[in-house]
């Protein structure tokens, strides 16, 4: 319920998002590739940052859709577009500000990014 609450949030925001993927116990949206010292610069300018909030770096990984994990199944909370060989994702910036101001303003639970 907590990432539906900050993804509905996003969304009256008008943030264009990309595909998300829900796990059992958390949701992640996909974003272009980034760096640890970029992410880290985004975080540090920042007055408050959700400590539930997740990153994966290069060397990571995220299960994606159709999966399954010792938590459960793997889905789509919303699919890439039918017939995208490269769907469409944004950039981290965006949606670090408005993941942040979001579980900031709402105080929900964080997805991963």
């Amino acid at each position: 319920p907590a990432a539906a609450r900050a993804l509905a949030a996003l969304d009256l925001q008008g943030m264009r998002l990309g595909p998300v993927v829900a796990a059992p116990t958390r949701w992640s949206l996909l974003v272009k590739p980034y760096s640890m010292e970029q992410l880290g610069e985004l975080l540090y300018a920042k007055d408050h940052v959700p400590g539930s909030l997740r990153f994966h770096g290069e060397g990571g990984y995220l299960a994606l859709p159709p999966s399954e994990t010792g938590q459960g199944q793997i889905r789509w909370e919303r699919a890439p577009l039918p017939g995208s060989s490269s769907p469409w994702v944004p950039d981290v910036e965006a949606v670090v500000d408005a993941v942040v101001e979001a579980l900031t303003r709402t105080g929900v639970s964080a997805p991963e990014l």
